[in-house]
């Protein structure tokens, strides 16, 4: 089967582009847990369309109980969660592991060499809900185990989590047309989610009551875009500084040629603020320099417009880490809106329009210097609300959050970690859909100076219960 194919999200934190993932599942254990009862119905359970798939009834499906095992790959959640996050454990069930047909061979894991890769996690005790999410970044479908899987996994959700259809810095050259990487990821996602209610189906004897989709960054675009195109497969979903792809201006392509230039000392931080980003940033600059700036922008501009310097990236984004995280010269000088419209048309494939048919909430950081918010949480919800859809939309600002909540571990007196607030907006979003409680208006929540940030977070006013 060929399919378009799928793009990395934002830069993937650099231990993270280097790491190797989990070992093989040939070589592992079948079975980590006791038998029966919680693999009653194992032999009924398959994936519906997988090429291959691998099952194991494990003792515990959350990282605690994964971690130095194959079931899941620490290394690629490296950056995405703040030390000393809290997370639960002891959600015994049925793991699934495998691919979809598909011809690229960007990941790695277990040794397979075979993109379309996923991750289903079905608990003993289910409460009736699933939980959909791809990959953020250009990482693979174990990524966000500890931020979002190991939550929803104790609430008794099963969850499925995809790898995109193709996945590291070099994910753009797959496909045939320019767009084609991330036009796949929709695709994929949709897949996913059609297989894995399904076998939620065979695994409990009946399909899922609720289904939701949420994500980080790149998974929050398909997010949605999910909502968007696909609403009769979801009830609502969560996007999480989700990327912006809109074919008049988007942000990947026109803020950060200016972060380039910037860096190449072309710009001066003046040109940045009218970019879009955000002032009070700019102690974020000097990384997001060195490790997002120009790696985001080249590979996201060799994806959809390869014409413009068919050099660099090239073939590859780089064989050394250095290489990869360089920017490409010419990317400082990158018009958009001068590009030939074959390019525009490449990105209008994938472009979001507002137009979501189930009630979504978005969170990002005011902080965030890789996708301003600016340009993409708040330039969205103006989309949503000029498409006569704002009654289904909520948008929260999270003072002092960025793109990765890693980096409030080195400023913890400057940022917050936005898993929190995700953690209760998901919280929020279910009893809007399940109890018709409408959450909080859009509305800034504040950073606070005293007390737990890295555990606690409520989106709703103070005085107000959180969800």
């Amino acid at each position: 089967m060929r399919t378009p194919r799928s793009v990395p999200l934002l830069a993937t934190a650099l231990v993270a582009l280097v790491a190797s993932g989990p070992q093989a599942l040939a070589t592992a254990p079948a079975s980590t847990s006791a038998p029966a009862p919680h693999c009653a119905r194992q032999e009924r359970t398959h994936v519906p369309g997988a090429e291959l798939q691998r099952q194991a009834c494990l003792a515990d499906l959350t990282t605690t109980g994964l971690a130095g095992t194959p079931y899941t790959d620490t290394a690629d959640q490296a950056g995405l969660t703040a030390k000393g996050t809290r997370v639960p454990s002891g959600v015994p069930g049925l793991q699934i592991d495998g691919y979809f047909p598909d011809d690229s061979h960007t990941n790695t894991t277990h040794g397979w060499n075979h993109d379309a890769q996923f991750v289903i996690r079905l608990p003993d005790r289910w409460n009736g809900g699933l939980v959909v999410t791809g990959s953020p970044g250009n990482r693979k479908q174990y990524a966000t185990d500890a931020a979002i899987a190991d939550r929803v996994l104790a609430k008794g959700y099963a969850y499925a989590a995809t790898d995109k259809g193709n996945t590291g810095p070099d994910f753009y050259r797959d496909g045939e047309r320019p767009g084609d990487a991330v036009a796949e990821w929709n695709v994929r996602t949709t897949q996913l989610t059609r297989a894995a209610r399904r076998a939620v189906a065979l695994r409990y004897g009946q399909s899922p009551r609720r289904t939701y989709m949420t994500g980080i960054s790149n998974a929050g675009y398909l997010t949605r875009w999910q909502l968007e195109n696909h609403p009769e497969l979801y009830d609502g979903g969560v996007d999480w500084e989700g990327v912006l792809w809109k074919a008049d201006a988007p942000p990947l392509l026109t803020s950060l040629p200016t972060a380039v230039a910037y860096g190449q000392g072309t710009a001066d931080a003046e040109d940045l603020y009218a970019a879009g980003f955000a002032r009070g940033s700019e102690f974020l600059w000097p990384y997001h320099q060195k490790v997002y700036w120009g790696l985001t922008q080249k590979v996201y501009r060799a994806a959809f417009d390869p014409g413009y310097d068919p050099d660099c990236p090239g073939a590859s984004a780089g064989s050394t880490t250095e290489r990869i995280l360089a920017p490409c010269a010419s990317d400082a000088a990158y018009r958009y809106a001068d590009r030939p419209a074959s390019v525009h048309r490449a990105v209008e494939r994938v472009a979001l329009t507002g137009r979501v048919g189930r009630p979504l909430i978005t969170l990002q950081g005011d902080l965030d210097t890789l996708l301003p918010i600016a340009t993409d949480a708040h330039a969205y919800a103006r989309m949503v609300r000029d498409r006569g859809r704002g009654a289904l939309h909520r948008t929260y600002t999270i003072q002092g959050g960025t793109h990765t909540d890693g980096l409030y571990d080195t400023y913890p007196d400057r940022l917050r970690p936005i898993l929190p607030c995700y953690r209760d907006a998901f919280d929020a979003l279910t009893q809007w859909v399940e109890r018709g409680t409408p959450p909080p208006s859009d509305r800034v929540v504040d950073r606070p100076a005293t007390g737990d940030v890295v555990d606690t977070c409520s989106v709703a006013p103070p005085g107000e219960p959180s969800a």
